[in-house]
């Protein structure tokens, strides 16, 4: 057959049982041929398959069982002799490599790896520390602008007091509007050069200013701004998920519009938000990466970099496509569990920065 035709792992424990391979190949080839059959028999006698069909009897059912066993073993032996021998082969040979490998794009992959993986790990720790800082820093400042975001006028306010609670509110709704109206690769490039120029021009030298206004501390910047709107959005809208009919009540108990808002309010409508608030973690990890194109040290720079010592760009982003994906998977198990453990409806994770949250647009 095909598959057995093709050439084998250094390391694989069945390349001196050809028959035996061949055979294990065939009855899988068998079996998906009685599943087709079984296919075709159920749409073609819907209505009495469960009367008619041979594959329902007892003793059909058991050995059909049995039979899945089987088939569930051969498929787990094959993929360990393909694939995993296949990758510990591969991975073999590039360590054993003294330069780049020519014959195998798989074996080039993991030698680009074994030779750079300082360079990957400095990577995928900017990353996380971009991600986590940013993202908590981001959520306090949430609550402070979410708090000034959700003001409205009472009766009892003062002509100052009114005054101060339409600029933060209209300071909030401008805010909210230039970044989420930017992409997050213009405001790095805006703000880290900003911060340059307005460092450069008191008088500090370039030594000075890169002590002060690094590359990551631009990027942790960037990442905090801009999640703080998108977060501010998700904490208003499940804020504003709470029933009107707890502020009225805790009003009526005497509670000023601040205290009913920060005792009754704002703890109900931060759990209704937890889901939203914990995806942004799950992207900020993903939007990190634009941050390299003001030298930012991420992953996604580490990737830059090494291709661009290889030459070989495909290769180089494809190890940290998988990276970004153990990331975001690990990030969404552990939320998911705090969710749980909160008692908040999780929700699927958003892939991009420009898809609907709860209470706003991301």
């Amino acid at each position: 057959m095909w598959l057995s035709s093709q050439p084998r792992p250094a390391l694989s424990f069945l390349a001196h049982a050809f028959t035996v391979e061949v055979v294990m190949y065939y009855v899988l080839v068998a079996w998906l041929a009685l599943s087709a059959v079984a296919l075709v028999f159920k749409l073609t006698h819907w209505n009495t398959y469960g009367q008619v069909a041979p594959f329902v009897k007892p003793g059909a059912r058991r050995a059909l069982r049995l039979g899945s066993y089987v088939i569930w073993a051969l498929a787990i032996v094959l993929f360990v002799d393909r694939a995993v021998m296949g990758f510990a082969s591969a991975w073999t040979a590039a360590a054993a490599s003294s330069g780049m490998p020519q014959d195998d794009m798989l074996t080039q992959i993991l030698y680009m790896f074994q030779q750079g993986y300082a360079t990957y790990l400095q990577g995928i720790i900017t990353t996380i520390e971009l991600a986590v800082f940013g993202t908590a820093i981001a959520f306090v400042l949430a609550m402070l602008l979410v708090f000034v975001r959700i003001q409205r006028i009472d009766r009892p306010d003062n002509d100052f007091v009114r005054f101060w609670k339409k600029v933060g509110v209209g300071f909030a709704k401008v805010y909210s509007t230039v970044v989420r109206g930017t992409p997050m690769l213009v405001q790095g490039v805006i703000i880290y050069y900003a911060g340059f120029g307005l460092f450069s021009g008191s008088g500090m030298s370039v030594t000075e200013i890169n002590a002060v206004w690094s590359r990551f501390i631009a990027g942790l910047v960037v990442i905090s701004l801009n999640s703080t709107a998108y977060m501010m959005e998700v904490l208003r809208g499940g804020i504003e998920s709470v029933d009107k009919g707890q502020m009225e009540a805790a009003r009526s108990l005497g509670l000023s519009q601040w205290q009913a808002m920060a005792k009754v309010v704002f703890p109900q409508g931060i759990r209704y938000a937890i889901p939203g608030l914990s995806n942004e973690l799950v992207i900020n990890i993903k939007d990190s990466s634009v941050l390299s194109v003001i030298g930012v040290f991420d992953l996604a720079f580490a990737a830059s970099t090494i291709a661009g010592i290889y030459y070989k760009q495909l290769n180089a982003y494809l190890v940290i496509a998988v990276f970004y994906l153990i990331m975001t998977a690990t990030a969404s198990w552990l939320l998911g569990k705090l969710a749980k453990r909160l008692d908040a409806k999780t929700e699927p994770v958003l892939g991009v920065s420009n898809q609907m949250k709860a209470g706003g647009e991301k």
